[in-house]
């Protein structure tokens, strides 16, 4: 079980604090007065850091992310059957229009439907690659899109849909080979679709292989599962799990019953991520009502559909037992929505990973801007207020925004407008002191040739953090993102004005190194 958050907190400002000391960039083997006059710039330094009061508006560590969606081609690829160039394009400009906008994560489907965007031999291909379920494509897209998320200093969460077997009805359309057609004992037909069954064993143990396999082979930082558990209520049909519930409900409520498989799932899935990768999270992103208030008196005051009642999702569960290491609540609603109220929402969520080392990000409902059927969400500048309000909650730790394709088509200037209040500074990634990791050293042998900042790779750095110095006033990069300028993957950088850069060494997880001073004097 994770330890509370007091203790993260104090772990990340010792790791903080430890970057405070300066390491002068060239002059290594210094004679006794530079080192004197080293030690004193390094107290004097310490002495105006202290002095610092975070400025709200910057803050240093922020996840920021966009989740890429592949089912039904939403965002990537645009369409089947482009070539593999094609493919690759359309995914580079979706990174670098995140880039752009300071988003250091993103979230891709890997898995829609029992099937894989990568090369696998648990599942078919998906048929949105090809148009055709289980073609090979030629390639394998996986390493690519990690690779090139980590080009841009962001992380990589594969994205899984754990229980949606495929978007028709008949297994016999499947492709051979393909889980449910091996085992239609496992699968469900419900609302024209087939479901694997979650009360079966045989399910969770394939659905944790299939992502262990994910995690051993493939480069990615995160696990991650959306919304969709048991299915969506289809009105007048019945999900059909009564055999299972008869083997396996052990005197249970059914509902109770439900709820505890895929409790156990997600702590199955957990142990399993940890167990081969310690330092890949885990998160789910639940639909944004746990349960309301008129359900029950620890609820939100609200009046939407209970993901707790409705299907079967105890996001307080997983949060109390530490089985996830974020929760990302899709809060797609504005605020003053008289059934679901953004403000109301944020801060029952915040309260729940209140006193936990379970991290919360808010889903943004950016495709939602714009929606001719809710008079708030025409306003352009409603989701950068939403990003204000989450600012306000101390335990909201970033956000990702729902989709990649909105994000492109920046509907009513409403990413422009997040990016211009919220996002004019870059953000380094939220400690997670469980997941392990280490402050790399810091980089050496740093040096500037006109504008140009290089330096030697630091042992075990995967990223580097840029910081302006001000030419007055107090030097504040240690506590708020107020000077941070880059976050570069490679060891140099170009300066844009004359003056004072701290360059820090940043691994995996953004642990943060102690910083190398370097004096830019002609651009």
């Amino acid at each position: 079980m994770r330890t509370g958050r007091p203790l993260l907190a104090a772990a990340a400002l010792a790791v903080v604090t430890t970057a405070t000391a300066y390491v002068l960039g060239p002059g290594a083997g210094q004679s006794p007065a530079e080192s004197e006059k080293r030690t004193a710039l390094t107290a004097a330094d310490d002495a105006a850091a202290a002095a610092c009061k975070a400025d709200a508006r910057h803050p240093k560590r922020e996840l920021r992310g966009v989740w890429i969606a592949t089912t039904q081609n939403i965002d990537w690829p645009s369409k089947p059957g482009l070539s593999p160039a094609r493919q690759r394009a359309e995914y580079v400009k979706i990174l670098d229009a995140a880039a752009k906008r300071n988003l250091n994560a993103v979230f891709v489907q890997v898995r829609p439907a029992s099937d894989a965007l990568y090369k696998s031999s648990l599942e078919p291909w998906t048929q949105y690659l090809t148009g055709k379920a289980g073609k090979d494509p030629g390639w394998d897209p996986l390493p690519f899109l990690v690779d090139e998320a980590h080009k841009r200093g962001m992380e990589f969460h594969a994205w899984f849909n754990p229980y949606r077997a495929s978007y028709g009805d008949s297994t016999a359309k499947l492709p051979a080979g393909h889980p449910a057609r091996k085992h239609p004992d496992w699968v469900v037909k419900y609302g024209g679709r087939l479901y694997y069954n979650p009360g079966l064993p045989a399910v969770r143990h394939h659905v944790t292989k299939v992502i262990t396999d994910v995690v051993s082979r493939y480069d990615i930082d995160g696990v991650h599962f959306d919304d969709y558990f048991y299915p969506y209520p289809v009105a007048g049909q019945k999900f059909d799990d009564s055999a299972a519930f008869a083997k396996y409900g052990h005197g249970k409520k059914l509902a109770a019953w439900r709820r505890a498989n895929v409790n156990t799932l997600v702590a199955e899935v957990d142990k399993a991520v940890h167990a081969t990768k310690d330092y890949v999270k885990f998160g789910i992103s639940p639909f944004g009502i746990w349960r309301n208030k008129s359900n029950d008196p620890s609820g939100s005051d609200t009046a939407g559909m209970s993901a707790y009642d409705s299907i079967y999702a105890d996001a307080r569960a997983w949060i109390k037992a530490g089985t996830v290491d974020y929760v990302l609540p899709q809060l797609y609603w504005p605020r003053g929505h008289k059934l679901a109220d953004y403000n109301t929402l944020v801060s029952w969520w915040s309260d729940e990973v209140k006193g936990t080392d379970v991290q919360l990000y808010i889903g943004q409902g950016l495709y939602r801007v714009g929606a001719k059927d809710d008079r708030t969400w025409r306003k352009p500048g409603e989701l950068a207020a939403e990003v204000r309000v989450n600012r306000e909650h101390k335990q909201v730790d970033g956000e990702v925004y729902f989709s990649a394709k909105n994000l492109l088509a920046n509907p009513l200037g409403s990413v422009d407008r997040v990016v211009k209040d919220h996002y004019g500074r870059p953000a380094l990634l939220p400690l997670m002191e469980e997941r392990g990791g280490t402050a790399p050293p810091p980089p050496s042998g740093a040096e500037a040739a006109g504008s140009r900042i290089s330096w030697t790779p630091s042992r075990g750095a995967r990223a580097y953090a840029v910081y302006e110095v001000p030419k007055s006033g107090k030097d504040c990069y240690r506590t708020d993102a107020r000077n941070l300028v880059a976050v570069v993957t490679s060891p140099s950088f170009t300066a844009r004005s004359e003056g004072t850069y701290l360059i820090t060494a940043l691994d995996r997880l953004e642990h943060e190194s102690k910083a190398v001073k370097v004096k830019v004097e002609a651009v």
